[in-house]
């Protein structure tokens, strides 16, 4: 009995041991179906990077030159006192508009009156003598060099009357140009010194704001060219100007030369505002333009341009750059996707992923599914 029972043991153990080759024969030819398909396939796909991109096109461009400047009034006044007294009005306040001319403060007249009475009565006693002297002189009664002498005294005397009368004007102090008034220092009762500042007048009628240009730009800056401002006190707002005029020297020390620019004044524009101000001094209508972003730092000017779903690094000749364009004149054409974000990453011939765009399968999967079915079928 034991020896049958070990016979029955050993073919027990060997049975099992041949199904277990079998299932695992089995198993693995499971695991191998489209095995060599897809690890060809894997091999064969390539991790597309996922770039933006902006379709080259035309638009108008223009060449330009930008600085900072502060605007400066067109003229501007210190008006003082011409003579010393007491101001009993104070006509004007700051912020007013006023014009060439028109009186401002009033000081006290009266001893200016009382000279002027003065000289006139002695201009008035010399006119009375030297008519005498005339009528005298034809009859010979008095000599000719006393008349010429008489003629002189009176002359004097006028002279001396009108500057007394001028003296007297002077105690009302008037604007000596047009504009607005920026500062007064003066309080009705105050006693004014002569020669002493008491208003300052700003003519905002039309501001100026001088450029120090380099001298390479000489050529390209003419009067009449038209300009551009912000000021940072107006955000959002943009006014216009024109140059009105060239200073030709160049500085030797900072090899520049000066632009001054003119705009009309107003409520907005002041003066003592900065502003940030572009001439154009060329303009392209139908100029073909990139981002700025686009651009290659790495070298000579070049673009990543979007060509059969890859990446080509594409040399360009660049032009006029306005704001966050640039004018590509060679090297692209309108239409093509240039790349502008995602550049960092890419090579000559990367796959690409436009961003927005559907995706597309990569070709190396398609060829790997396109065998397997037709293995299938056989």
């Amino acid at each position: 009995m034991a020896t049958r029972h070990t016979l029955y043991r050993r073919h027990g153990l060997r049975a099992a041991a041949v199904a277990f080759v079998l299932a695992t024969a089995l198993t693995a030819c499971k695991k191998g179906e489209g095995g060599p398909g897809e690890a060809q396939a894997k091999e064969g796909e390539v991790e597309a990077i996922p770039v933006e991109v902006v379709k080259a096109a035309t638009r108008p461009i223009a060449a330009s030159y930008t600085g900072t400047a502060a605007l400066e009034p067109l003229a501007e006044s210190q008006v003082v006192a011409k003579t010393s007294g007491v101001a009993l009005q104070v006509l004007v306040q700051e912020g007013q508009q006023v014009k060439a001319g028109q009186p401002l403060v009033r000081l006290d007249p009266d001893r200016a009156r009382l000279t002027v009475a003065q000289a006139e009565a002695q201009l008035r006693k010399l006119e009375n003598n030297y008519r005498r002297a005339q009528q005298l002189v034809s009859q010979q009664l008095i000599s000719a060099g006393e008349v010429d002498q008489m003629r002189y005294d009176l002359e004097n005397a006028r002279a001396q009357y009108n500057m007394t009368a001028l003296e007297l004007s002077y105690s009302t102090v008037t604007a000596p140009i047009s504009g607005v008034v920026a500062s007064r220092s003066i309080k009705p009762g105050n006693f004014v010194q002569i020669n002493t500042p008491i208003f300052r007048i700003v003519d905002d009628s039309r501001l100026e704001a001088t450029l120090n240009v380099p001298e390479r730009e000489l050529a390209t800056m003419k009067a009449g060219q038209p300009v551009l401002m912000q000021v940072d006190a107006l955000p959002g707002r943009t006014f216009e100007g024109v140059v009105d005029r060239v200073a030709p020297v160049v500085d030797a020390g900072s090899g520049t030369f000066r632009v001054i620019s003119a705009f009309n004044g107003g409520d907005a524009l002041q003066p003592g505002m900065f502003g940030r101000i572009r001439i154009d001094y060329d303009q392209r209508p139908n100029a073909l333009v990139v981002p700025r972003v686009a651009l290659l730092d790495d070298g000579e000017p070049a673009l990543f341009v979007i060509r059969e779903g890859k990446a080509a690094r594409v040399p360009v000749k660049v032009g006029y750059v306005d704001g966050e364009w640039i004018e590509v004149r060679e090297g692209v054409k309108a239409g093509e996707q240039v790349v502008t974000a995602g550049k960092v990453a890419l090579r000559e011939g990367s796959a690409v992923q436009v961003i927005g765009a559907e995706p597309a399968a990569p070709k190396a999967v398609a060829d790997a599914d396109t065998a397997k079915n037709a293995g299938k079928k056989q």
